[in-house]
């Protein structure tokens, strides 16, 4: 046994040792955030059990015919969250990686009388296994395989037992120690440049009382029967001594390491990287408002997925037209691409299908996700308000069309199953609308970005949370509204605004689609107060195959349901009931101008720049500020270096017309001095008034080698 790294925790011990649980929860779930070269981990099963002591029992007698059946005693709370055999299968997987657990992990030492025994101690029932998942592990080859390792343990593997039980070497546990253990399967990443792409499975033992973590490789025999791999065991060890936590990272037999670079690394990346990531998330008690990435779909396969995408489509980075980046907007799309693929695969399998699914992408912007999907096989189009330069090299096996999307009945989709909204801007909440009143079997799957409404830009109104989350809650709200079980994942995609929302069924029968359709209409008004509509416009009535529907109620949020009832009398009272004419069903919306403005000042006059960067220049001149500077010749020359004068100083000296002129603009009057950076120099200052970083930006000039005189501008 041998240490390989070990750190000092300098943090108040509050957040510990919950907070090295919450560590080791990422590590076991996530451990791509720290090893770039995997993919991820699944959690096959998770269960509670025990490891013997070295005095055996006589062969055939086992601890489950002589112990009452047990779970973790006071204090001992597991970190899986509970005794007994636990089933990870399905989007729950990998959701409580960044959450704390409460009372679990107290290392506290309790004196444990319990008798000696062979095999390990089980909860009630077998190990949990992910039913119908990718690489199911059977429970009773699972069961076969701990009691294996247990009896090698019991028998003369002394060395091994007190390494799970940081016990001293020749010392052995007065007791059976209470232990969680998980199966987890980690999966590397599939690329050509490596090898290695078969998942490996390993055991990790955790035992709670001693603050330890140990995981076990498993490796197959000649018989294809799995086994515990003696080398590549390592374990993370917490431990607390004169106030202050440690955590070290340990190797069972080093000589016999077998670094793979990928799977198992070098000993120093365990004791130098991974032991300051595990230090670092101990102690940063952050809560996550998220799900975990790829909850909802096989890692495995999206990982073998994109690559194969990623390699057939890298050629579109070298021939990108647009003059966006070309390496974020391709590799991003090929990820979206990739989730979708996977996602539809699942769905057909689930569904029995065998067709593909076919879409549309509203707001498709440069196409490449719609051009990615039709090439592997999915029959759909695109549809954005503006042409790219891109289109024209896609080919005609992909369908663009530029045209408006302004919500109405003529915008419904009926014969399509899928509806997506990547980046889709002020279509995004109408998006889960439209595939509910398209037909009943439409789903929906949307990437939010900005914040729009239903009309306009989308006004906060929650402070406890931030913009993004309370934004992805509306949408998932106008989701529900619509009836649909809305599903939210985290996307693996070069964006801060990664977090998808899926629609794939309904919360309702199709029998009850009129009651549903009325509801919706009813939230789309209450999101504008009941607005006035203009003369000869109403909000239009159901789509005709929804009208056709039988009327019934819809069970849902009541307290939703009484505050659109609310506003839709309020509309009923002030404008009457009646048949309404068709139209958009909220009037007010506007899709996006077809000619993208410049809005930089670049298109503005060049005589109204020159003004402006001239009233600046004899603003910062005028208070003169003489710097003296040898020439090349050597003698000394004396030039006006000017001041420094905060924006809201420079506004404050330009009249009114000019202001109003620059705030059409996007940064106004901090874009075009930015504009003129040979001009004048922005700095950043930040004040620590009232706690709080406030941005302050200087400008003045740039120092040349010749004095600077205002009338050279």
């Amino acid at each position: 046994m041998a240490e390989v790294g070990r750190t000092g925790i300098s943090y108040p011990g509050a957040l510990l040792p919950q907070g090295f649980w919450a560590a080791v929860e990422v590590w076991l779930e996530r451990p791509q955030v720290a090893n770039k070269r995997l993919c991820g981990a699944r959690l096959e099963a998770r269960w509670s059990a025990a490891l013997p002591c070295a005095e055996a029992r006589g062969p055939g007698t086992s601890a489950g015919s002589e112990q009452k059946e047990r779970g973790p005693g006071p204090g001992q709370g597991s970190p899986g969250g509970g005794p007994g055999p636990r089933s990870l299968s399905g989007p729950e997987q990998g959701t409580a990686c960044c959450e704390l657990e409460e009372a679990q992990g107290q290392c506290q030492q309790e004196e444990a009388q319990r008798e000696a025994a062979s095999v390990p101690l089980r909860d009630s029932g077998h190990p949990g296994h992910a039913e119908g998942r990718e690489g199911d592990f059977p429970a009773a080859d699972l069961d076969s395989l701990w009691e294996d390792f247990s009896r090698s343990l019991a028998r003369g593997n002394s060395e091994m037992l007190a390494f799970l039980t940081s016990s001293g070497a020749g010392s052995q546990p007065e007791a059976q120690r209470e232990l969680d253990v998980v199966l987890r399967t980690v999966i590397p990443k599939t690329s050509p440049h490596c090898p290695l792409t078969t998942p490996r499975r390993e055991i990790v033992v955790q035992d709670v009382l001693n603050g330890t973590v140990t995981f076990l490789p498993l490796e197959e025999d000649d018989e294809g029967n799995l086994k515990v791999k003696m080398s590549n065991v390592y374990q993370i060890q917490l431990s607390h001594s004169k106030e202050e936590w440690f955590i070290s990272v340990l190797i069972f037999c080093p000589e016999r390491w077998h670094s793979d670079g990928i799977v198992y690394p070098k000993p120093t990346w365990l004791g130098e990287e991974l032991l300051a990531k595990l230090a670092k998330w101990s102690v940063e008690n952050k809560k996550t408002d998220f799900k975990s990435t790829l909850s909802l779909i096989s890692i495995m396969k999206y990982s073998k997925a994109y690559q194969e995408l990623k390699e057939k489509y890298k050629e579109m980075v070298k021939v990108w037209p647009e003059v966006t980046d070309p390496e974020k907007f391709v590799y991003e799309d090929v990820a979206i691409a990739a989730y979708l693929l996977i996602l539809w695969e699942e769905e057909r399998a689930e569904r029995g299908l065998t067709a593909r699914q076919s879409f549309v992408d509203l707001g498709c912007g440069n196409g490449l996700l719609v051009h990615i999907l039709s090439s592997e096989g999915h029959p759909g189009r695109g549809i954005d308000v503006r042409r790219r330069k891109i289109w024209d090299m896609y080919g005609p096996q992909t369908q663009l069309e530029e045209d408006a999307i302004t919500p109405n009945d003529k915008t419904l989709f009926p014969d399509v199953d899928w509806l997506i909204g990547n980046h889709s801007d002020e279509l995004t909440p109408w998006i889960p609308v439209i595939a509910a009143r398209s037909s009943y079997n439409c789903r929906f799957f949307v990437l939010p970005c900005c914040f729009f409404d239903f009309v306009g830009r989308y006004s906060r109104r929650q402070s406890k949370k931030t913009q993004y989350r309370e934004y992805l809650d509306f949408i998932k709200e106008v989701g529900f509204t619509c009836g649909f079980h809305v599903d939210e994942d985290c996307l693996r995609i070069p964006s801060t605004k990664r977090v998808c929302l899926v629609g794939k069924s309904r919360t309702y029968p199709s029998s009850r689609e009129a009651s549903v359709d009325e509801k919706r209409t009813q939230y789309i008004k209450s999101r504008r107060g009941c607005p006035v509509s203009p003369p000869g416009q109403e909000l239009s009535p159901s789509p005709p195959w929804v009208a056709a529907g039988s009327a019934g109620h819809c069970d849902g949020q009541q307290a939703l349901d009484a505050r659109v009832g609310c506003v839709a009398r309020a509309w009923a009272a002030e404008h009457g009931a009646g048949p309404q004419a068709e139209g958009p069903w909220l009037p007010g919306f506007h899709p996006r101008e077809k000619a993208e403005r410049v809005r930089n000042c670049a298109a503005l006059p060049r005589d109204f720049i020159d003004q402006v960067v001239l009233q600046v220049a004899n603003l910062l001149l005028g208070e003169k500020q003489l710097n003296t500077r040898s020439s090349r010749n050597g003698s000394l020359k004396t030039w006006n270096g000017g001041e420094s004068l905060s924006l809201a100083e420079v506004a404050n000296e330009l009249d009114t017309e000019t202001l109003r002129r620059l705030k059409r603009e996007c940064g106004g009057l901090q874009t075009l001095l930015r504009n003129s950076h040979q001009v004048f120099q922005g700095l950043l200052l930040t004040s620590r008034r009232a706690h709080l970083p406030r941005p302050c930006l200087k400008t003045h000039p740039i120092p040349q080698s010749l004095p600077l005189e205002a009338d050279s501008l």
